[in-house]
């Protein structure tokens, strides 16, 4: 099942470039993403699909969907969207002592502000939450953020770092809430 899971996620990100506008993998201490967007900065809409593997056999997969364009925050030129990023989570082996598994569909949007005093320097923030009755399985809602600092480093590839914060609460009585990804965040995107 496993071998199975990392085929096509190799698969899948080896036929990124025909399909998408963009890859981006990021890594922090417990967990690796790959996240492939669509559609580019341009475009009206946005739609990307992602997956997280969290160490400890945990399984985060996740579909965004977001009406996108081009605004400004003050004097900084800036692409933000509003919409829906649906997440799926299936830990095998919660606390050491059960399965679980949930998911949610998550309000919100993204902003990615660039800095003309520094070109190629840009900041990227978003957030979604899912309330109970966006919410099923083991989670009663969950709460997704992530903040972070880029630099573009040639015209088709940029670096950055920042902070993932996945949070579900659950719908056991004794266990109230459980971080599904938290961590300081590194890596790199590639333009298609």
């Amino acid at each position: 099942m496993r071998a199975s899971r990392i085929s096509v996620l190799v698969l899948s990100l080896a036929a990124a470039p025909a399909f998408a506008s963009d890859l981006d993998l990021s890594l922090t201490n417990d967990s690796v993403k790959g996240q492939v967007n669509f559609f580019g900065n341009n475009d009206d809409l946005q739609l990307g699909a992602g997956y997280t593997y969290h160490e400890g056999s945990r399984h985060i997969g996740n579909i965004d969907f977001h009406a996108q364009g081009r605004t400004a925050l003050g004097n900084l030129p800036t692409t933000a969207g509003i919409g829906l990023r649906g997440i799926l989570w299936d830990d095998d082996n919660i606390w050491n002592r059960r399965d679980a598994d949930g998911g949610a569909v998550g309000l919100g949007g993204f902003a990615t502000v660039n800095i003309p005093e520094v070109p190629g320097l840009s900041f990227t923030g978003s957030l979604h939450y899912a309330p109970r009755i966006l919410s099923f399985g083991d989670s009663d809602d969950m709460t997704s953020f992530e903040l972070r600092g880029n630099y573009r480093v040639i015209r088709n590839a940029e670096l950055f770092v920042g902070y993932r914060y996945l949070n579900t609460e659950l719908d056991f009585p004794t266990e109230p809430d459980i971080n599904l990804d938290e961590g300081v965040l590194a890596g790199m995107k590639i333009f298609f």
